[in-house]
């Protein structure tokens, strides 16, 4: 299994190393050591913990956003779901929740897995541009 540094994971739940930290030491997400003593995340255990902040409204750091979508969305793979053909690939990439539908055969070609990173990609014709 994958596990993540502080700074990865922070990157993946889109606040900073500090506040990854902070809820690392509070006990809210489980960490291990490795061999050259960082401090690891597991990477089913990041997954779980991006799904449960995302529905608890995000981060402590919601500020407003000045930015234009962007096309590529790093996160986290938090489900899959494989049938006979097709599959559902879910990933959370910090508040975004992306679902993804592709054959079974790429998401074994790709070796997903549930705690996996990996990025979304999305080619769309339309572009909308918020400002909050």
């Amino acid at each position: 299994m994958q596990s993540y540094t502080i700074g990865q994971a922070a990157r993946l739940l889109g606040v900073s190393p500090d506040t990854a930290r902070r809820w690392a030491d509070a006990g809210r997400v489980a960490t291990h050591r490795d061999e050259a003593g960082r401090r690891l995340i597991d990477g089913r255990d990041l997954a779980a913990f991006s799904v449960e902040l995302a529905k608890a409204g995000g981060g402590e750091e919601d500020h407003p956003s000045y930015t234009s979508v962007r096309n590529a969305f790093p996160g986290i793979v938090t489900a899959i779901k494989l049938g006979d053909v097709a599959a559902q690939v879910e990933i959370q990439a910090g508040p975004h929740r992306l679902v993804s539908l592709l054959t079974r055969e790429a998401v074994e070609e790709l070796g997903l897995e549930v705690g996996m990173e990996a990025t979304a990609r999305v080619k769309s014709t339309n572009v909308h541009i918020d400002r909050v």
